[in-house]
């Protein structure tokens, strides 16, 4: 609570009060269930210019009516009409919501589908998980990011409990899911690799391919880096930072994974070698973790 209490001090005053004023008017809409604060202002790496990301939760049988945010979307927009999307319109992970400049900054609703959200949990309990590479750039939606914003969010209205209940699900890191994306996220790694390596090898400058396959890998080592430290990714953004404060990570990460993407059409064949490196040193530190599915 004292950590909640904490970011909640951080948000500037002003914002604060357009919060308060805004959570009072989303909590009187019919079905809504649940309020909370998400991004970078719950995860504490908030800055000056952080948004304020809301999310709406509701039941998948009795949603809100689109027309009642619209409203309040209206009221507190100080430009041209607010974006604001029904139900599933932006894709179907992120669900939908809106964007809305404020005099105060952007403020973000997102909404929040509980029962996908409990039917995600309990996925990822039984390591089941997917990445929608078309829901959002760079690398697309993983759907443990709907646990990592369970277990980060702050609740602001949740007189039914759901929240809370929801975080009590995700408060440790599930073993299967950690087995699952490793094996998963290796293995698309190294057959990743193995596919730039032949391109490579080829003495080919092809780089629409080789360096398709060098940010393609890296994300799942990426991946596979947050599940050892039994961490929940809540997107790409600041990946690398957060994962810098861990424990259990390569020597150098920051740098390694810079040094692969920066790439020059002539040296393209040194980069691929780089990455080789960085995978094997990752599948070292799984400890037998993974197997290959193939002899490649």
């Amino acid at each position: 609570m004292n950590d909640i209490n904490t970011r909640l001090h951080q948000i500037p005053k002003e914002k604060q009060e357009l919060l308060e004023a805004i959570l009072s008017d989303l909590a009187a809409i019919d079905n809504v269930q649940a309020i909370v604060l998400g991004g970078s202002y719950s995860t504490g790496m908030a800055t000056e210019t952080s948004d304020l990301d809301i999310g709406i939760y509701y039941f998948e049988s009795e949603p809100f009516d689109i027309s009642a945010i619209q409203g309040i979307a209206g009221k507190y927009a100080h430009d041209s009409s607010p974006t604001v999307t029904g139900f599933y319109e932006w894709g179907p992970w992120v669900n939908g919501g809106a964007w809305i400049h404020t005099q105060h900054g952007k403020v973000d609703f997102i909404y929040k589908n509980i029962n996908q959200i409990q039917t995600t949990i309990d996925n990822a309990k039984n390591g089941v998980w997917e990445n929608h590479y078309e829901q959002q750039p760079p690398f697309g939606f993983s759907s443990i990011i709907f646990l990592a914003e369970t277990a980060c969010c702050i609740p602001l209205h949740d007189p039914k409990g759901i929240i809370a209940a929801l975080k009590s699900q995700v408060a440790e890191y599930p073993p299967k899911l950690k087995q699952s994306v490793i094996q998963q996220s290796l293995w698309a790694a190294e057959f990743t690799l193995w596919y730039a390596e032949g391109i490579a090898a080829k003495n080919t400058q092809d780089m629409y391919n080789i360096v398709g396959c060098l940010t393609r890998a890296v994300k799942s080592i990426i991946e596979v880096l947050f599940a050892i430290n039994g961490l929940y990714p809540i997107g790409d953004k600041r990946a690398l930072i957060v994962l810098e404060q861990t424990e259990n990570r390569p020597a150098n990460l920051t740098n390694k994974v810079n040094s692969i993407l920066c790439c020059e059409k002539d040296r393209i064949a040194d980069n691929v070698l780089l990455l080789r490196d960085f995978f094997n040193e990752t599948v070292g530190m799984v400890k037998g973790a993974y197997r290959p599915y193939y002899k490649l």
